[in-house]
């Protein structure tokens, strides 16, 4: 997009209620259907002058209570699931919502506010349990090789040409997803790669947006806290792949080697399918692992790559080849999609080395669910199969605990070694947590220290390691704080980590 075209995307005038509410669903709409609307927002406490307030029903409170306050604020229209009340007055719009529509009317208003700027875009969407992060990472890496300028939304943060963001949810409402769609716009960008969770689609926050590339990485036990169960948590991991009020994706690029492939494969357009066995429409062969990097062939009807990837581990085996296929989906050249598999050297958090010049490796990870810590470790012990796994980890507070015994499993079966602590404990006491997770260490009969302070069990673990050895530092990956029931503190393992290594005498200089 030319100077003189973003300049007159910027000039855009405010449109009204009636515009701005075009294709969302709705009972009725009293009062001024033709107020001017300056802005939108579904906080009270972000309510400017001019502005459309939705007063969305959460889990904690209905929006509706603070419709009042909004207008004080200057909201000239209010959104609610609620009928009119009699006491606003009649100068304000009230637009009644049907049962169960307000995130949907949300997300197509903010669509409309900003000029749909997701039509000028293709967008690709990646779900599943683990490996987001590092897939959504590739593919906006291979998209950058290739020339492209993109927006990049998940965990770790929201990127676009104009700005960095830190990220509260791994998808941001749909309100602040749309407003970053037409900053990507605005600057000529012309792909945005984004992490798609099982919260942001059962709760219709990408809806109305059309995917170019839907990517699926695999599904195992997560959010049950918030999924009624396994299969309540895939059929909102699905929404996906059938279509998000936008139609179905251009191409779906499926994990062959998950057993929930089968029941994804035929919803998009075209479906392209990736593993490390055969049957699938591309195949990791000759694959090589260490510890600086990762090597395998790919094998496709449409091209033959070479891949060199710094990142370790056979888990970014299939990052790699999810990101492979979006690549080739979107037509990008195989030269290009290898450059930037090999341009990629780090994502935060994720099997992330800090070195002190200490004899031993010290890994940090995301990993917070029993399969992430199984891959985890799996991939240390294949990198290094003579070395001690000394694994540290905990489980959150206020989350699913039906998880925590499979996480002790886990790690007590597999490492040789194992620091139990704090993760997030929010407002839970964090002996109960661990007390939690011990049932699962005591079940396997592994050897552990149990330590709630999530500082001193750093120590406790890096005093154990010898030369040889492996520490993983698991949970937390790129989190630069810990929730307590007193609120936040700051708190990063791997300035943690670095710090206690000096300590100890250890320096790269």
């Amino acid at each position: 997009m030319d100077a003189e075209k973003v300049h007159a995307t910027l000039r855009r005038p405010h449109p009204s209620l009636a515009e701005v509410l075009e294709g969302v669903e709705v009972v009725r709409v009293t009062g001024p259907a033709h107020a001017r609307i300056e802005s939108i927002a579904c906080d009270s406490r972000r309510v400017e002058s001019c502005g459309l307030f939705f007063a969305l029903r959460g889990e904690k409170a209905d929006g509706f209570q603070f419709a009042s306050r909004a207008i004080e604020r200057g909201a000239v229209a209010v959104a609610s699931l609620h009928p009119r009340p009699t006491e606003i007055s009649p100068q304000i719009a009230w637009v009644e919502l049907p049962p169960g529509k307000d995130r949907r009317g949300l997300a197509i208003a903010s669509a409309n506010f900003y000029g749909r700027p997701a039509d000028s875009l293709k967008l690709v969407g990646v779900t599943g349990t683990n490996g987001k992060t590092t897939t959504t990472f590739l593919i906006d890496s291979i998209l950058r090789a290739a020339g492209a300028s993109t927006g990049l939304i998940g965990t770790t943060g929201y990127r676009t040409p104009k700005a960095s963001r830190e990220a509260l949810n791994t998808t941001p409402e749909s309100l602040d997803l749309q407003q970053m769609f037409a900053e990507v716009r605005d600057a000529g960008g012309t792909h945005v790669v984004l992490e798609a969770s099982s919260h942001a689609l059962a709760m219709d926050r990408l809806w109305g947006c059309h995917f170019s590339v839907a990517v699926f990485t695999n599904l195992t036990r997560d959010h049950l806290d918030y999924h009624e169960n396994l299969e309540d948590y895939f059929q909102a991991k699905r929404r996906l792949f059938e279509g998000t009020g936008a139609g179905a994706p251009d191409v779906a690029v499926i994990n062959a080697d998950d057993p929930y492939c089968d029941r994804l494969e035929g919803l998009a357009r075209k479906t392209i399918t990736y593993g490390l066995k055969s049957g699938a429409n591309l195949v990791g062969r000759a694959v090589s692992l260490g510890f600086s990097g990762t090597e395998f062939v790919v094998e496709s009807p449409e091209a033959k790559l070479q891949v060199r990837s710094p990142l370790v581990g056979r888990t970014n085996v299939y990052n790699s080849l999810a990101a492979i296929g979006a690549g080739l989906s979107l037509g990008i050249r195989p030269r290009a999609i290898e450059e930037g598999i090999a341009a990629l050297d780090l994502v935060p958090g994720r099997f992330q080395r800090v070195d002190e010049g200490q004899p031993f490796l010290v890994i940090v990870d995301y990993a917070h669910t029993d399969d992430a810590l199984r891959n985890l470790i799996s991939t240390a012990r294949e990198l290094s199969p003579s070395g001690r796994i000394i694994t540290l980890f905990g489980a959150g507070g206020e989350r699913d605990r039906t998880k925590r015994p499979l996480m002790g499993e886990a790690a007590g079966s597999l490492s040789d070694a194992v620091v139990l602590t704090s993760d997030n404990p929010r407002s839970e006491d964090p002996l109960l947590i661990i007390n939690d997770v011990a049932v699962g260490l005591q079940r396997v009969n592994a050897k552990y220290r149990a330590e709630p302070d999530r500082e001193r069990a750093l120590e406790l673990a890096l005093d154990d390691a010898r030369a040889g050895d492996i520490v993983l530092l698991a949970g937390k990956g790129h989190e630069t704080y810990q929730v307590l029931r007193d609120g936040k503190i700051d708190f990063d393992d791997r300035e943690k980590a670095r710090a206690i290594l000096r300590r100890k005498g250890y320096s790269k200089e």
